[in-house]
């Protein structure tokens, strides 16, 4: 058998969380984490996250650091936003990859505003699905907009660049957006999800106000705050 069999590489769409650390103090920031973890433990359970150290400089201690985050029980898969060189030199060193800004950033936030515009300007395609949308199936759309409808089961995942249209009950999580739009909207008859998200901004399902579980909503970005709305 050709070696060439025996192995397979393929480009994936994969939804990670990204850590943005704004301090330097290592306590504190291993505190801040323990507090988000307490929201809601088995989201983060084991969770893998990419770190943004664009924040940082080298006078951060990185190994520190990096062992206060790993012990709360999340995995580091990789560090983005490093703009020193010699904290850039230190991550290499201590075995985590540096990772480039880009599209599979799921969650990583667009701050240039010219991109933003560009990508405004894009014509948008829309992918329709009209079958329940399975737990542990993930549906990404590139450059389009998507809508279900039919149920989405727990643990299932909805990932679009554009707008995301559920007709149905959502329990798993839905991320429009996700290339830094913030203009895009998530409408939805049953809101029951894990986790919404528009452009990198996210709600966990404690997050969400218990008089819109089970409702029809509307959901978008202002000012960066992630709203709500019931649709009448």
């Amino acid at each position: 058998m050709l070696k060439n069999n025996f192995i397979e590489l393929k480009g994936s769409v994969f939804t990670l969380l990204v850590l943005y650390i704004k301090n330097k103090s290592v306590s504190s920031v291993q505190n801040a984490i323990l507090e988000k973890i307490m929201e809601a433990p088995q989201f983060f359970k084991n969770a893998p996250i990419v770190i943004n150290v664009s924040s940082l400089s080298n006078t951060v201690n990185w190994n520190d650091m990096q062992k206060s985050i790993i012990s709360t029980g999340l995995h580091i898969i990789g560090v983005s936003g490093c703009i020193d060189k010699i904290l850039k030199c230190k991550i290499i060193k201590s075995g985590i990859p540096i990772l480039l800004e880009g599209k599979n950033e799921v969650y990583c936030k667009q701050k240039n505003q010219k991109n933003n515009k560009f990508i405004n300007k894009k014509k948008f395609n829309t992918k329709i699905i009209n079958t329940p949308v399975r737990s542990g199936q993930k549906i990404y759309v590139n450059q389009s907009n998507l809508i279900v409808t039919n149920h989405v089961n727990p643990g299932a995942e909805l990932i679009a660049d554009g707008d995301i249209h559920i007709y149905g009950m959502m329990r798993g999580r839905v991320l429009a957006g996700v290339n830094g739009d913030k203009t895009r909207n998530i409408f939805c008859t049953q809101l029951f999800a894990e986790l919404i998200s528009i452009s990198g901004e996210y709600l966990l399902i404690d997050q969400i106000p218990l008089d819109l579980l089970g409702k029809s909503v509307h959901i978008f970005l202002k000012n960066n705050i992630l709203l709500i709305y019931p649709l009448t």
